[in-house]
């Protein structure tokens, strides 16, 4: 019987079925084409005791969390300047320098912490999977690399390694044991220390009918309802909030250490507070529609794809982002609906999509075949993309996004 991963009922409400799918990081080589891959079911349930909304568990976090992890954060430039600008602010807020500890949990390739380190600022990340954790330090970056939780934290802090701030950017939904998770940044936090997190707002995911957010990798879709109640029960106080709109709408929680007073709970943690409660987050009602909605923009895609074929189309994609491949396979894309999918990762290149099985190339195959339609599938980053890849339009190319609805456009 699933349980809830923070408070342990067994009371839940259904949120969104996508049948089942092979995790959307783990990406194909030719010699796998010729076996069968593993698939899960991708069903996301919301408990009824503390609203955490989460997945079902059915493989375990290495499954998904491996040593060739592919997602590299230092390819998008919009997250880049979000990185440097997060940087910068947190120095003059927190009045951080020579003398002061930063320290990111799920580091990845080192895309913030580099900023950090041009400051002049003490840093350090903690990063599990082998092929990012090796970017990072071929930046000169130092990486711890092990999985966070409370054992870890423990250990950094009685080897002298407490923080200032503690970032965690896109982590907190991607842990299976969300207690030990979050009880760590207790430990590794000084007591005057600050951790932030940010997180795709579960309000604004189904405001968008962004049901590509959801993938076995992401154990958890968050409210601030949720998360506040969680850090209460794990030693930690939240202190601020703030939205960003990155990934389609996220917050970032400011939090400490609830053994110390030092930082004042602003009026913006209860306002968001209140903003959830008058969604009706708190109640059943908010999480019932999400299916349907998911379900027609699945149809949309379906539609437009069919239609491109009766009209001798060759659709593309570009970006090989997990969350088109959730879109893919529940609309059950193959290579003969989209030829294939740009990316600029080299990790990603000459490699395929999960499920999909569609080829995954670099731009020069986008300027060789020059498609007529060429799909977005991040488009959280769509303004980015789209300003990058102008050109199409020299031979009449048109650019299309399926979240929330279909939409086609030069």
């Amino acid at each position: 019987m699933m349980q809830c991963r923070h408070c342990g009922s067994t009371e839940f409400i259904p949120f969104l079925d996508l049948g089942e799918a092979p995790p959307s990081n783990s990406y194909l080589d030719a010699a796998d084409l010729i076996r069968p891959e593993k698939r899960y079911p991708l069903v996301i349930r919301t408990c009824t005791e503390c609203w955490l909304t989460q997945t079902e568990d059915f493989a375990d976090r290495e499954e998904f969390f491996s040593g060739d992890y592919a997602y590299f954060s230092s390819f998008s430039k919009t997250w880049l300047d979000h990185a440097r600008a997060y940087v910068e602010t947190m120095r003059e807020r927190f009045d951080l320098g020579p003398d002061s500890l930063v320290a990111e949990v799920a580091a990845n390739d080192g895309y913030l912490l580099q900023y950090v380190r041009e400051l002049g600022v003490p840093c350090y990340g903690i990063e599990p999977t082998r092929s990012t954790a090796e970017a990072a330090r071929a930046r000169g970056i130092e990486i711890v690399e092990e999985f966070f939780g409370q054992e870890l934290g423990s250990r950094l802090a009685a080897e002298g390694r407490q923080a200032d701030l503690i970032a965690a950017n896109n982590v907190l939904a991607h842990v299976p044991d969300i207690n030990d998770f979050v009880h760590g940044f207790a430990e590794l936090l000084k007591p005057s220390g600050v951790a932030t997190f940010e997180f795709p707002h579960l309000y604004e995911m189904v405001r968008g009918n962004q049901f590509d957010t959801a993938y076995h990798e992401h154990y958890s879709y968050l409210s601030l309802l949720a998360v506040n109640r969680i850090f209460s029960a794990n030693g930690l106080t939240v202190f601020d909030v703030e939205t960003t709109p990155h990934h389609g709408g996220s917050l970032r929680v400011f939090a400490c250490r609830s053994d110390q007073a030092d930082h004042e709970v602003s009026q913006a943690v209860q306002a968001m507070l209140e903003t959830e409660r008058e969604a009706g987050m708190h109640g059943q009602t908010f999480y019932a529609g999400f299916q349907v909605g998911a379900e027609a923009a699945r149809d949309g895609f379906q539609a437009f794809l069919a239609d491109a074929r009766k009209a001798g189309l060759k659709v593309a994609a570009y970006g090989a982002a997990a969350k088109g491949n959730t879109l893919l396979n529940f609309a059950g894309a193959d290579a003969g609906d989209i030829a294939f999918v740009v990316d600029r990762n080299p990790a990603k290149q000459g490699r395929y999509m999960p499920g999909s099985r569609i080829p995954i190339v670099g731009e020069d195959r986008l300027l060789s075949d020059q498609p007529d339609r060429m799909v977005i599938l991040p488009w959280n980053i769509e303004t980015e993309i789209r300003s990058q890849l102008a050109y199409i339009s020299d031979w009449g190319g048109q650019f299309v996004t399926a979240i929330p609805t279909l939409r086609i456009r030069s």
